[in-house]
Formats: structure tokens, sequence, C-alpha cells
């Protein structure tokens, strides 16, 4: 067998099947048009061989490193230009690696294939995707840079593949900017990470520190919406008393993230800090302490929390941007995030208003995939609150607005989130639950798909399962504008256990939180208590959740908590009837 080393580029249409499904002719002249028109000139440009057209694939040989990242980046921009509004979107997802390969023929084998074709899963829509052995021929030779995804974990590969993405588009960075020059901030939110400071006297716990900052990376790096500097950007200012402000300015971001770790004895502290670079203002802090155990375990354990609280302390800071602005003058981004302002009020009269920001969002831009996502997610809420005109319908509405979210990005956690709150209210339990875990596969710190897996748990008799997701997502995100719900959740599956002590502490627990306005946490206190006796009290929060929700009944629990199992509610739907709650 003659082997040799290549260059492979593994490209793929996203959605192809759909596309086909949708307009079968239509989407095969068009794939051709953009072969024979565009894709095939340039690849040939870039001193190529084509290995295989194959469907809606293409595979591609290249001898050098630099010629393949080249034309891939060419073929994406391309692309981009290429876009008519009156023809369906077609996007290529386009992996790159570097590896020995297998020469038959004119054909090609090997791992240093298969790899490609599995990094090209791992992309973005119009996006592409490298293995570190490209990133280290290419990271300063060519004019883009690179941003880490961490370790990926892919079908039929035994070990990890350490991946990273090129940032196209207005999020380029370009390498021959000079010392001093201020860089665009991207529309999205940008953040970078400065390497921890090591607080200890002790110089190999370096690796710590240094460690905590590129696992924070890789983590961020999965937060789709997030814009996250490479580590070798942000490394580079180890070691130096910075100037945040300056900091912004130099690598084009928003948000800074800074921290130290002490270690003394067997603990360690951790303290992070996340601030706006042009202001200076500390958006959130926070401080971790910590028995020095299991290092890896602790070092995982403190990633998590802290990437799962910076998405929703993120996400509030960009709320506020926005909401400080005309809506006359807003851009898609803008409308996104005055949408999921009133969206996560919880109030069925902000849910409209709301939705009508996001489908603005949309229509600025179609490709707008996380708002597509909570677009889905208002119409899940609307039948949850009780202010939907027809259920069915509302939850299908539904579906359909998270399959163009996933049109548009296959691998947006909020949409799979979304899918799987609306086959939980379908009663569609093994669905949900599925839909939850690819959301939370797709990011790790996803404390809203966590309050939602608890959620279907808990209605499919998982009660244990539940509380434990529950408790997961009140850890990962504290802050964030769902936790009541996951602490009421947290209450209705100890009540649904008969542990009702500890489901009356963790009603308690959401009554006392401010953002919570539903009737949810009165009515689980309500029946908590009294299935504990206390009948003044449970009697006195009934008539708060009446008040909350006048039209309240057994009967609208019972439709609006579908369980898998037909006395799966009967332990709460008891203490509600004690309490006073009318229906049957």
């Amino acid at each position: 067998m003659k082997r040799r080393l290549a260059a492979i580029l593994a490209a793929d249409v996203v959605g192809f099947t759909r596309l086909m499904e949708q307009d079968e002719v239509g989407t095969l002249n068009l794939l051709k048009a953009h072969r024979t028109e565009f894709i095939e000139p340039t690849i040939s440009e870039h001193n190529d061989r084509v290995i295989k057209l194959m469907g809606d694939g293409i595979l591609v040989e290249f001898a050098s490193v630099l010629d393949s990242v080249n034309c891939a980046v060419a073929i994406q921009n391309g692309m981009k230009e290429r876009q008519n509004p009156e023809q369906a979107d077609l996007q290529f997802r386009i992996g790159l690696n570097l590896g020995d390969v297998i020469v038959e023929g004119d054909d090609l084998y090997g791992d240093g294939i298969n790899i490609a074709s599995r990094l090209e899963g791992l992309a973005d829509p119009g996006g592409v995707c490298v293995s570190d052995k490209v990133y280290q021929e290419a990271k300063n030779k060519v004019s883009v840079d690179f941003e880490s995804m961490g370790d990926c974990t892919v079908k039929n590969v035994t070990d990890p593949i350490s991946a990273y993405k090129i940032a196209l588009g207005e999020n380029v960075l370009r390498h021959d900017i000079q010392a001093g020059d201020k860089l665009p901030v991207p529309e999205k939110p940008s953040i970078a990470v400065l390497p921890f400071d090591n607080m200890s006297n002790d110089p190999e716990q370096d690796f710590l520190a240094d460690g905590l900052s590129e696992d924070l990376i890789t983590a961020l790096s999965k937060i789709r919406w997030f814009f996250v500097i490479a580590r070798n950007s942000t490394f580079t200012y180890k070691g130096q008393a910075v100037d945040i402000k300056q900091v912004g300015e130099e690598l084009g971001v928003r948000y800074v993230l800074e921290g130290s770790v002490r270690k003394a004895g067997n603990r360690v502290r951790v303290t992070v800090q996340l601030i706006e670079a042009a202001s200076g203002n500390h958006v959130w802090a926070e401080r971790f302490d910590r028995e020095l155990a299991d290092i890896f375990d602790l070092q995982d354990e403190i990633v998590m929390t802290i990437a799962g609280a910076i998405e929703p302390e993120l996400s509030a800071a960009e709320r506020q941007r926005a909401v400080a602005k005309q809506p006359e003058n807003m851009d898609a981004w803008e409308s996104y995030q005055h949408g999921v302002w009133h969206m996560w009020k919880y109030l069925p009269e902000e849910l409209d208003k709301g939705f009508t920001y996001l489908q603005q969002a949309t229509e600025l831009d179609p490709n707008f995939a996380l708002a597509h996502a909570y677009t889905s997610y208002t119409h899940y809420q609307r039948v949850v609150l009780g202010c939907s005109d027809d259920d069915i319908a509302e939850l299908e509405m539904g579906l359909n607005a998270a399959e163009r979210a996933l049109k548009a990005d296959d691998q947006e956690p909020v949409a799979h989130f979304a899918i799987g709150r609306i086959h939980m209210m379908q009663g569609r339990h093994d669905e949900s639950i599925a839909a939850l875990e690819a959301a939370i596969r797709i990011n790790p710190s996803h404390a809203q798909a966590y309050h939602g897996l608890g959620m279907t748990f808990t209605l499919s008799g998982k009660l244990d399962e539940a509380k434990a997701s529950c408790l997961q997502s009140e850890r990962l995100s504290p802050r964030d504008p769902i936790h009541w719900a996951s602490t009421v959740v947290h209450g209705l599956a100890c009540i649904l256990a008969k542990e009702y002590e500890e489901g009356v502490h963790w009603a308690r627990v959401t009554k006392q939180n401010p953002r919570s306005t539903s009737y949810w946490p009165h009515a689980v206190l309500a029946a908590g208590l009294a299935q504990m006796d206390e009948m003044e009290e449970a009697k006195a929060c009934m008539a708060d959740a009446m008040n909350e929700k006048p039209d309240l009944s057994l009967d609208y629990i019972a439709r609006v908590l579908p369980t898998k199992f037909p006395d799966g509610l009967d332990p709460y739907l008891e203490g509600l009837r004690k309490a006073g709650m009318p229906g049957k």
C-alpha cells in the first residue's frame, strides 16, 4: 500500500435532506450551479485534487496545508456573497485535517480522511473546523484567527480530537494588525479570558491557574452566541499588569474575564470577575472555595459553574444595552435582546411583546438561529402560562420555529432545549429527554436544559433524576432568569416523592426569588403544606395562587402537566384539592 501525507478538505451541505424534501429539483440545480460556477473553480485555483463528489459532499486533497485553509475560507466567504434571497439558503460545513492517507488508484483512504469528515460535522453552518495539526501548521501563516473548540469526542474515533474553528466574516482577526490598533467589536457578545493569576507562593501551581483559563475558553466557545478570543491571543498578557480597557481595544471585545487562584494547604480559592472593557464596570464577580481533593474533578466543577454563570450575566448585560435603544434603530441582535428581555418576565402580556421583537429579529436576519429558537420557546411559555387560545396549534408553531432554528444551525442548543420543552407538553417524554440531553451535549453548561430535564424527569416518575437535574441547574446558574422555575420544579419532584417537608422548603425558596411572578410557587407550597396538614397557611397560599391566575383549576394542572403514568400527579393534585383548588 502506498501512503502519503496530505491535507484533506471535507465539505457537506447543511440540512440537505430537508432541502431535498422541500424542493428536490430546485435544490439539485442550485447545488450543481454552485459547484460548477464557483466551488470547483475556487478549488482549482488552490492547487488541489478533487477526490470525490458524493451527493451533497466534496472531498479534496491538497499538498499544502496553507492552500487548504485559504481555499476553505475562500469557499465560505464566496458562498455568502452568492446567497440569493429568492433561492434556498444553501450552506456548507467544511472540515480540514492533515494526516497520513492510503493511496489506491484515484482513491484515498485512512484516518486522515475520516477525521476531516468528523471535523466537518463539528463546523458551524458556513464555517470551517480544523484539526490541531492544521492549526499548528497554519496559525502564523494565514490571515485568519483560530478559536479553540477544545478536545471533541466524535463518532468512530477512539481518542478526542483537538479542534479549532476559523473566524470568518466580520469576526476575522488578522495577523497583520499593528500593535496598538483598535479592533472593531463584533455584534454578538465578545469575551476574552485572561490567564488567571497564581496567588500562591508555589510556582508549580501555575498549571492550575493556566488550566482553569484554558478550560474556560473551551467551555465558553461552546456557547454558540459568544465570540471568544483564542488562547494564543489572551495568553500573551500572562504575567503582565493589564489595563482592561486597552485589552478590550487590542482584542476587539466587549467583555474581559479575569481571575486568580490561591492554594493554601488542602484548599483552593478561585476568584473571578467579569468586566465590561470600555467602561471598566464589573458585571459579575464570584469566589469559589473548595477542598483540593481531586484537582481534575475540582477544575471541571469550577469551570462548569463559571461558564454556566457567565451566560445569563452576559445575557442580562446585553439586554440592558439593547433596551436603552429606540426600537426603530435596532438591528437583529438588539431586537433579539429586547425579545428575551420581555420573554423572561414570564407574564402573559410580556410574552406578546417578546414574540414581536423576536419575529422582528428573524425578519432582519432569517438565519438568526437563536432568535428562531427563543421564538419557539415563547410558544411553549404561552401554553404553560395558560394564555394560548389553542394549545395544540401553539405547540406545533413552536416546533416549526425550532425547525427553522435547526435549519440555520443544527447545533443550536436552545433549539433542542425548546423542542424538549414542547415534547414534554405533548406528553412525548422520551423524545423530550432525548432533545434536552442533546442540548446538554452541545453546551454542558446549559442550566436551562438541566431545568427542562428536571421537569420531564418529574413527569416521567424519575424523581431522583429530576432532583439531581434541578440541583445541577441551580448550581450552574444561580442568577439565571429561569432559576426560580428550577427550584419550584425541585419542590414539585419532592412532593411527588411524598417528601413534603423538602418540597415545602424548595417552594419557599422559590417564593423568595424576586423574579418569581407565577402561580407556580404558591400552588406547590399550598399542596405541600396541605399534605402536612398545615391547612391555614395552605389555604392562604392557594388564595395567592388563584390571585395570580383566577381560572386556575385541577383540570388545568392535569392538562398542562402530562405525566407518563396515569397516577403521576396524584400527591400534588391531592394536596391542591385539600388546599381548596376547584376542579375534579
